[in-house]
């Protein structure tokens, strides 16, 4: 956590902090396989067309499956091999092949910046939340101003130890932490604990300028 380290105040302590919970990766994975899938998928139906498509110009269409197979495999190395194939295609399903795998490529790579560049840190003080690599946007919201942190879990997350963080502040509504955060539970308490602290300085100093 550079940016909070370097952001703290005189006596300012980090007493938590937390990041995304590993379901997170597991999510951003699935869209470069959701990509690869579907590029596949594509060209595999591409090809198929084709080939079949030869086979019904060539062949009886009531031939036995085996005759079938060896007329398919004679097909393509007429063609070349699938990838010849492929090259052959329309540059329309060409370009959207690539274009699916590149999406998922591209989101996967989105959410991983997103994970890499953000920071989320309770203090003694105040609640950090910093996103952006190069645009950076960062949002304090101070513990004296904290009304209540409530905590959006489902089935899974209650399995698997995710959630969602929902604090709501004085003058500032609700401010609603990234999803899929690690161990919610512990940095509610987290924040319940620099509450009191914070309520335990202020009394402090209340008796201190009353003694004066």
């Amino acid at each position: 956590m550079l940016y909070v380290q370097q952001s703290l105040g005189p006596g300012e302590e980090i007493l938590a902090g937390t990041t995304f919970h590993w379901m997170y990766t597991v999510r951003a994975v699935f869209w470069i396989l959701f990509g690869l899938a579907l590029g596949i998928f594509i060209g595999s139906g591409a090809i198929w067309w084709v080939v079949s498509s030869k086979i019904r110009e060539t062949y009886d269409d009531n031939m036995p499956p085996a005759m079938y197979d060896k007329a398919w495999h004679k097909i393509v190395m007429e063609y070349g091999g699938y990838q010849h194939i492929l090259w052959q295609l329309h540059p329309m399903l060409r370009f959207s092949i690539l274009g699916f795998f590149l999406l998922g490529l591209f989101l996967f790579a989105h959410l991983m910046i997103i994970k890499a560049t953000t920071e989320i840190a309770v203090t003694n003080e105040r609640i950090i939340y910093k996103k952006g690599l190069i645009a950076r946007h960062v949002g304090e919201i101070g513990v004296d101003r904290i009304e209540g942190v409530s905590v959006s879990q489902g089935v899974w997350g209650r399995i698997w130890g995710y959630g969602t963080i929902i604090i709501r502040g004085m003058g500032v509504g609700e401010v609603i932490l990234p999803d899929l955060i690690e161990e919610p539970i512990a940095f509610r308490k987290a924040i319940q604990e620099a509450k009191t602290l914070r309520d335990k300085a202020k009394t402090g100093s209340k008796e201190s300028h009353e003694d004066f």
